[in-house]
């Protein structure tokens, strides 16, 4: 598979590791970027959007597309509203629910997560038994941002400790936003 859009990855909290698919993904394709954070255990949400910006707009933003996992598909949000930038679009798979109970400790200014619609083209994957965020807040996040929601039934987290290594499925769905 080809693709000719800037990717730009954006792990969530934690980063990726080197077995999970946004990993997998930057091996197999050299031209996806990954957005670095200066601190992936105690995020502050006011830092992570500059440096989402400051990526962006190092890029054609037109022809970024943003693939996000967990909290980073609020980042995005939060990112959107606050510099309504015009780009093709993004992947958000497993947005986390920053209100919910059984999210961890130690980030700041994530939450509430917004719920506006975004700029740009958009698809949620979830997944039935994630347990970040439930199949429901899922789609209201999806509902609430324009996007299209994909449900790939019970898949955890969507990450190495879900099963999830270098997930085609999700190439082709990226694939999908920049026809």
């Amino acid at each position: 598979m080809n693709f000719t859009s800037n990717v730009l990855i954006l792990p969530g909290l934690g980063n990726s590791g080197e077995n999970h698919w946004q990993s997998l993904w930057e091996k197999e394709y050299p031209d996806f970027k990954r957005v670095q954070q200066n601190d992936w255990e105690t995020p502050v949400c006011a830092d992570w959007i500059r440096q989402i910006d400051q990526a962006v707009v190092d890029e054609d933003p037109a022809n970024v597309l943003l693939v996000g996992h967990s909290l980073a598909c609020a980042t995005i949000a939060y990112w959107a509203q606050a510099f309504q930038r015009s780009i093709k679009g993004a992947l958000l798979v497993s947005p986390s629910d920053t209100e919910a109970d059984s999210y961890p400790p130690g980030t700041t200014g994530f939450a509430p997560v917004p719920l506006f619609k975004l700029p740009f083209p958009s698809i949620v994957v979830a997944s039935s038994d994630d347990f970040y965020v439930s199949l429901e807040r899922a789609a209201l996040f999806a509902q609430a941002w324009g996007s299209q929601l994909v449900n790939i039934g019970a898949a955890g987290h969507i990450n190495v400790h879900s099963g999830y290594g270098n997930w085609p499925e999700g190439l082709r769905l990226l694939k999908e936003l920049e026809s």
